[in-house]
């Protein structure tokens, strides 16, 4: 299973999203420190959940990553949030 949809798939199980995008942007950081070829090291998240209602920024991307775990976030290099309720 590729990063994107271990992303996506624990993401959903967590948070039950009204909206949920999961992008690789890996290749706009080619040549950068992190960069993995083949990808699957950059991404960019916009997750829209109920269960974020009454948080604080720092709340919503501390659950995220709870929600990801330390293997998934230990293999990526770079993951940009935008976390939102509906």
């Amino acid at each position: 299973m590729s990063r994107s949809e271990e992303i996506r798939q624990r993401l959903m199980a967590a948070f039950a999203p009204a909206e949920l995008h999961v992008e690789d942007d890996s290749e706009a950081h080619r040549g950068h420190a992190g960069y993995q070829e083949g990808g699957e090291s950059h991404f960019r998240v916009r997750l829209r959940a109920e269960a974020f209602a009454g948080q604080s920024r720092i709340a919503r991307h501390r659950a995220v990553h709870a929600a990801l775990g330390p293997d998934l976030m230990a293999a990526i290099h770079a993951l940009a949030l935008d976390l939102d309720t509906p």
